[in-house]
C-alpha cells in the first residue's frame, strides 16, 4: 500500500493491515514460474511443429508457412476457449499460456463467449475489444515508431 494512503488509515487500520500482510500465504514463485515455462514451451514447440508440417507436407518455405501456422494457432486456442479447457489451462499455467498468440485469442474469444447473451454487435463484437483493444492499438503504435525509426536511419542518413 503506497505511504500516503497508509497515512489516511486509523492506527487500527494499520494494524490490521500489517497483521493480513504476515497471514498471506507466501506465493510459490518457483512452480509458477516452472509451469509458465512449461507450457509456454509447449505451445511454442506445437506451433514450430505445425510450421514444419506445413514446410515438409505442404511444400511450402518457412516463410510461407508462417501465416497458417498463426492462423490454426489461432483457431485451435478459440475452439479449446469455447469448450473452456484453455481456461483451465490458464489457470494451472499463468503467463505461460497467455504470452503467445494464442493467449491473445483466448482473451478475445472469451469476451465474445461471455458477452453473446448482449447482442452479436454491442454484445460480442464490442466487448470483446475492451481487453484486446489496447494490445491492438499499443502494438500499432510501437510498430509505426520502429518503422518510422528504421526508415530515418535507412533514408535518413
Amino acid at each position: 500500500m503506497a505511504n500516503q494512503k497508509k497515512k489516511k488509515l486509523t492506527p487500527t487500520q494499520q494494524e490490521y493491515q500489517q497483521l493480513a500482510l504476515h497471514r498471506q500465504p507466501s506465493r510459490p514463485w518457483g512452480r509458477n514460474a516452472l509451469r509458465a515455462f512449461m507450457i509456454g514451451g509447449l505451445i511454442c514447440l506445437i506451433g514450430e511443429g505445425i510450421q514444419q508440417a506445413f514446410v515438409h507436407w505442404g511444400g511450402m518455405s518457412e516463410k510461407e508457412a508462417g501465416s497458417p501456422t498463426v492462423t490454426l494457432l489461432i483457431l485451435a486456442s478459440v475452439f479449446l476457449t469455447s469448450i473452456g479447457v484453455y481456461d483451465k489451462l490458464g489457470q494451472w499455467a499463468g503467463a505461460g499460456s497467455a504470452v503467445p498468440v494464442t493467449g491473445f485469442a483466448n482473451s478475445m474469444a472469451s469476451a465474445a463467449i461471455e458477452h453473446r447473451s448482449e447482442g452479436l454487435v454491442l454484445g460480442s463484437g464490442a466487448q470483446m475489444f475492451k481487453l484486446a483493444g489496447s494490445v491492438i492499438v499499443f502494438g500499432t503504435v510501437a510498430a509505426f515508431l520502429i518503422s518510422l525509426i528504421h526508415f530515418i536511419f535507412e533514408y535518413g542518413g
